[in-house]
């Protein structure tokens, strides 16, 4: 095994991709969901020996810590985070008008749960010789061109984009490579029947979880280029 991949959101969409991927990069992956059956069943339909099911709720201390202590008591390291759980692309509202409830719902998934995430995986990230961690974001969250939009989704991936930042500039003394990727418009459920295809949208993540030694950190990523932030 080339090392341990843990990501989040992952029984279905570019999650569940990203850890076929992973797999087929010879990575034991560990597929995360709210819902254990749901993990499990989406690990399942993978077919991958590789792939195993973990609980775990990003909005819920608890459903993290036990999941930490859990990969801890397995491997005992971490190479790979892929912060992927994500919802409330909030379309219908405006910010003039958004109701703020959907807002805190958003940025508690969005933002504060990659952030819980990584606070309770760090120390097993930091027994990796090669440690990843990659949240994925939107290029609708750039600051140089960003304008009206769903306020919710964007104004929480605005803060992730941030949050990258500043763990990669936390992080780099200790070989933390971390980064955000933008995996475009994706034909996920909630961009149907549009987008590009999920495994395209996906490699991207893959490529920054996977980077070498010498790799890119603190930046914003789509299709292995660089965007402005």
């Amino acid at each position: 095994m080339k090392g341990i991949a843990l990501v989040t959101g992952a029984n279905r969409g570019i999650g569940l991709e990203v850890c076929r991927q992973m797999a087929c990069l010879d990575y034991r992956v560990l597929l995360t969901a709210r819902d254990l059956e749901k993990a499990e069943a989406a690990a399942k339909n993978l077919d991958q020996n590789n792939i195993a099911s973990l609980q775990m709720d990003v909005t819920d201390e608890a459903s993290i810590e036990r999941a930490a202590a859990e990969v801890e008591t397995r491997y005992g390291h971490l190479d790979a985070l892929v912060n992927n759980a994500g919802a409330y692309y909030d379309y219908w509202q405006k910010a003039l008008d958004a109701d703020l409830n959907t807002v805190r719902e958003a940025a508690d998934t969005n933002f504060y749960g990659p952030w819980r995430v990584t606070q309770a995986f760090a120390p097993l990230l930091k027994q990796s010789a090669h440690p990843r961690i990659v949240n994925v974001s939107s290029g609708a969250a750039a600051l140089n061109s960003l304008g009206a939009g769903p306020p919710a989704y964007i104004a929480s991936k605005v803060a992730l984009n941030a949050l990258t930042r500043m763990l990669a500039a936390e992080l780099k003394d200790g070989g933390v490579l971390v980064n955000a990727v933008c995996p475009g418009w994706v034909a996920t459920d909630p961009n149907n029947p549009g987008g590009r295809p999920i495994p395209e949208g996906a490699a991207g993540i893959v490529w920054a979880a996977t980077l070498p030694d010498d790799g890119p950190t603190g930046g914003f990523f789509r299709d292995e280029q660089p965007l402005e932030w």
